[in-house]
């Protein structure tokens, strides 16, 4: 506050700026009269000429000044925006808006103009909506004798309806978004493609946008925040990052879904959740579905599809299925290729081919019809897991 106090006084003694003491009341009065006349509601200057007499009589009746800027009352002022280009507002629809209010805090354009000053700010970077603030603020800065940064006055980003985002929309907080499964790398590659481009280039690395982003190549108007967008871009670094890394960050996730407790998702392999996210990642769009599998191949707490389970466990398949499990149970190594090798053997001695029990053995090892491969997901599963579901598999006739 005494900075600012400072700030205003130089202008003050300087006569750029002068003290108002009209009354909320006296104002509301003249913007009705105004509105009335079909004109623009701004302060006429009332106060602008003040003696020191006129002033004295205010401040015996008790009144505390505001102290506002003089604001030139014809031509022009300009602003060079980076994205926009050169806009001009005409003075005329100025007023000599008020910089210190009565009670003796500083508004907002004055404000952030002596911290900008204060602070060495070279460029302002904002919402297009704050460019009707651009003229005043400029104003303070040529009556404080600096120069103006650089102003670039970004759009809006909008819904697909092309309202204004909000909670109806989906998340808007970058918290949320991580919550959801979305990696950093892919919110800030969507992001900063929100009003940008770089040619037909969709896949940005930090580096390459440090490279590459420039102000004058912001599209001007509004952005449209497409979240299939977003997904599509997060899928990409699902498939292309370090399984590893991915692995790390779906413990949280298994937490969140209620497939383990905090200190079960920590004692989790890393080795298993590298596994997982090398089978799954081609089919997943967010952590969140990258984890989900985690259900039925780390833990026995997951249910079946009922409908999968009447149309695909029949009473025949059930039995060749049972059969499989005594085929299996001998396998070494407990590998993809292996399995595949003596469950196609189990059901050629049993004039079948895989194409007849594939479906039925997913549901009975999964609770679904869909997944990656069979398999490759019995050897992530183990032994124990597949031998057991698939000997226990007449409980879910129907």
């Amino acid at each position: 506050m005494a900075l600012y106090r400072e700030w205003a006084e130089r202008l003050l003694k300087e006569n750029k700026a002068y003290r108002c003491y009209c009354t909320p009341e006296e104002l509301e009065e003249k913007r009705k009269r105004a509105l009335a006349a079909k004109q623009k509601p701004k302060y006429d200057g009332h106060c602008r000429h003040l003696t020191a007499q006129e002033e004295q009589r205010f401040l015996n009746e008790g009144r505390q000044p505001a102290l506002r800027l003089k604001v030139p009352q014809s031509g022009t002022i300009v602003v060079e925006d980076a994205i926009r280009g050169r806009v001009e507002f005409d003075f005329s629809e100025l007023d000599d808006f008020i910089i210190v209010r009565s009670d003796g805090r500083p508004t907002y354009n004055f404000a952030v103009v002596v911290d900008d000053i204060t602070m060495g700010i070279t460029h302002v970077i904002r919402a297009d909506e704050h460019l009707n603030n651009t003229p005043k603020q400029i104003l303070l800065y040529q009556a404080f004798g600096y120069p103006a940064p650089v102003f670039a006055h970004v759009p809006m980003v909008l819904a697909k309806d092309r309202s204004k985002l909000s909670k109806r929309h989906g998340a808007t907080a970058v918290f949320e978004f991580r919550d959801r499964g979305i990696l950093p790398e892919a919110l800030v590659n969507y992001l900063a493609r929100l009003g940008w481009s770089h040619g037909d280039q969709e896949i940005f690395s930090v580096q390459e946008l440090i490279e590459h982003f420039s102000l004058q190549a912001v599209h001007p108007s509004a952005a449209i925040f497409d979240e299939e967008k977003l997904l599509w871009l997060n899928q990409h670094y699902l498939k292309t990052s370090d399984p590893k890394r991915l692995g790390e960050l779906l413990r949280p996730f298994l937490v969140k879904l209620g497939i383990f407790s905090e200190a079960e998702a920590h004692a989790v392999p890393g080795e298993k959740l590298t596994q997982i996210v090398v089978l799954f990642r081609e089919r997943a769009k967010t952590l969140t579905e990258l984890a989900e599998p985690a259900r039925y191949l780390l833990t026995d707490n997951f249910s079946y599809d009922s409908e999968a389970a009447q149309k695909f466990l029949t009473a025949e398949k059930v039995a060749l299925l049972q059969g499989l499990a005594g085929a299996l149970a001998s396998v070494e190594p407990f590998t993809a290729a292996e399995l595949e090798r003596a469950t196609r053997a189990y059901l050629e001695s049993q004039g079948k081919t895989l194409k007849d029990v594939a479906q039925a053995c997913r549901v009975a090892l999964t609770g679904r019809t869909a997944g990656a491969g069979l398999f490759e997901t019995m050897e992530l599963m183990g032994r124990e897991r597949v031998l057991g579901r698939l000997s226990s598999v007449a409980s879910l006739l129907t």
